[in-house]
């Protein structure tokens, strides 16, 4: 397995020091353009159980392949850690600019900041981690916004159908999936549904509500249901002046349920604020300082288990997406003593 991501990293690498028009190659009856990222990270924690760490976060080979406008498809294998890890892949029915359904494995039609690519995030990372914590009931680690959303199986990948549709100022995203995330087949006969419309109220301010139904197999056996609701905004975009995204979720923690299967309600927010300037520079193009705030009480039925992070930080752009960024991640539970986690991140973007 080593020297086969070895052998097509250097043939991705090579593809990517070549005119954009030379990325594209044809095999048998589809085009394929290749591309990828690779994100090397640095983390070191206050915990005193934490081991500072070198690693390589995302190592990632993309493969978009058209056969023709109206059938198109995409793979996206992960080598970090030293393994192959599908991400997204998945067919794709291009009925028109505006309407295009997928099969396969994507992400969910659920939270801002997971649909949002690790590529133009300026968190290093979404579930704000300190290593050598854990305990956030239900769903381990530390509690915040994205620690619920992707544990509890609200956000993130997972296997099935999904369906993109727009009109106007109007778009909508809808999933049907397994529920039991990547790479992981179906465990029950039902599915997840999950929706998300999304209105530009102004060229530069976006709405969004969703709620996502996740299905379960329950612990006395037989198959729940959980539900999780978000309402989220972003004024601005990637790498353009001020960019803001907030948004606040809620619904059943079903990782934590009471004596009698009930589970137990979860509310988080988050808001991430970033203001891109421009630099003149052989090496730099641009920096981004950036701070988030998010909260997350994972039971709502037990007093003063929840807990606020606090990020701030600083990208530095070297071209396009390719950057250096540093973020302090420290934790504030409302029970127990704060902790800190240091994480200093290259984004390869290619």
């Amino acid at each position: 397995m080593r020297q086969f991501f070895i052998a097509m990293l250097g043939v991705v690498l090579c593809l990517a020091s070549v005119e954009a028009s030379a990325q594209e190659i044809s095999a048998r009856a589809a085009t394929i353009r290749f591309g990828g990222r690779m994100h090397a990270q640095y983390s070191a924690s206050s915990a005193s159980s934490s081991i500072d760490d070198f690693f390589f976060r995302r190592v990632r080979l993309i493969a978009d392949i058209d056969v023709t406008d109206f059938f198109s498809a995409r793979v996206q294998p992960d080598f970090a850690g030293g393994k192959a890890l599908l991400q997204d892949a998945y067919v794709r029915l291009n009925f028109s600019d505006n309407l295009r359904i997928s099969m396969g494995q994507f992400k969910r039609a659920f939270d801002l900041f997971e649909l949002s690519s690790s590529t133009d995030l300026s968190i290093i990372e979404r579930d704000g981690r300190v290593e050598g914590l854990s305990g956030c009931t239900g769903v381990s680690g530390v509690c915040s916004y994205s620690r619920l959303t992707e544990k509890l199986e609200y956000a993130a990948r997972d296997q099935g159908i999904r369906l993109e549709a727009s009109s106007g100022s109007l778009s909508f995203l809808a999933t049907m999936t397994n529920g039991t995330g990547i790479n992981v087949d179906d465990e029950n006969g039902s599915k997840s549904y999950a929706g998300r419309l999304t209105l530009a109220a102004t060229a530069n301010i976006r709405v969004s509500g969703q709620y996502h139904l996740h299905d379960y197999a329950a612990p006395a056996g037989g198959n729940e249901y959980a539900g999780a609701w978000s309402v989220d905004v972003e004024v601005g975009t990637w790498r353009d002046g001020l960019h803001v995204q907030a948004a606040v979720t809620g619904g059943d923690n079903w990782k934590a349920l009471d004596p009698s299967g009930d589970a137990a309600p979860f509310t988080a927010f988050q808001a991430v604020v970033s203001y891109y300037i421009p630099v003149e520079g052989s090496r730099f193009i641009g920096v981004e300082p950036l701070g988030r705030v998010s909260y997350a009480d994972p039971d709502g039925d037990t007093d003063d288990d929840g807990a606020f992070i606090f990020t701030p930080g600083l990208m530095a752009y070297i071209q396009g997406r390719t950057k250096l960024g540093v973020n302090l991640d420290v934790f504030s539970p409302q029970t127990g003593n704060t902790e800190y986690s240091f994480k200093a991140q290259a984004f390869l973007y290619f």
